[in-house]
This record gives C-alpha cells, structure tokens and sequence, in this order.
C-alpha cells in the first residue's frame, strides 16, 4: 500500500461526463458516480482566500489520491457540496506513491 495513504484524511466521489445514445440517433450527456476515492485536499492559500471572499472566484486545490484512483482530466471530485474541477492528473516520479490532481473550485458568493 502507498506510504501516503495514511494521509489521506477525506473522501471524494468521483464523477465522469458520460454519453449514452438517446435511441433516435443522436446522444444524451450527464454526469455520473464512477466511484469512491480517499484523499487529501490541499488549503487555498492566503491570498486565494482574500480572492475567494469575493462571488464566484476560482480556487486552485490539489487533490492527493491513491495511486489506483481513477481519475481523469475533466472528470470532478465531490466532498459534500463543494465539487472541484480535475484540470490535470499526474504521478510522482516514484510510481505507485500517489496520484496527484490539479483541481479549481468556484466560490460561490455568500
């Protein structure tokens, strides 16, 4: 097992954009679970947190997994009600450590 995931002190849902034909030719798009995750989130930073006082600004959050995860570029991860956008996947340079994803999460106003 990953020296990481001990770390991981959160879960995530994974969710994919999926098509299935409509039967008439043409394609129906939504999201779907696809499944379960542990994780870590990273904080914002000082300066993203004065940016995220103001409505609809973008945090960027990194998202550390098990190596097995299966997340994929634009799929999200679900904590509750916040969702963070996967903008990027990436393994360390020692595989099977982790899998890390550069996410964004819009804040919404108050």
């Amino acid at each position: 097992m990953s020296r990481l995931a001990r770390l991981l002190n959160s879960s995530a849902e994974i969710w994919r954009d999926t098509r299935v034909s409509d039967g008439m030719g043409g394609w129906v798009s939504g999201w779907a679970k696809v499944g379960d995750a542990r994780a870590r989130f990273s904080q914002p930073s000082a300066a993203e947190r004065v940016v995220a006082a103001q409505n609809g600004a973008d945090l960027s959050t990194v998202a550390y997994l098990l190596p097995a995860a299966d997340v994929r570029r634009d799929d999200e991860l679900r904590r509750g009600a916040e969702v963070y956008e996967v903008l990027a996947v990436f393994e360390p340079s020692v595989p099977g450590t982790y899998k890390r994803a550069n996410c964004r999460r819009r804040q919404e106003g108050v």
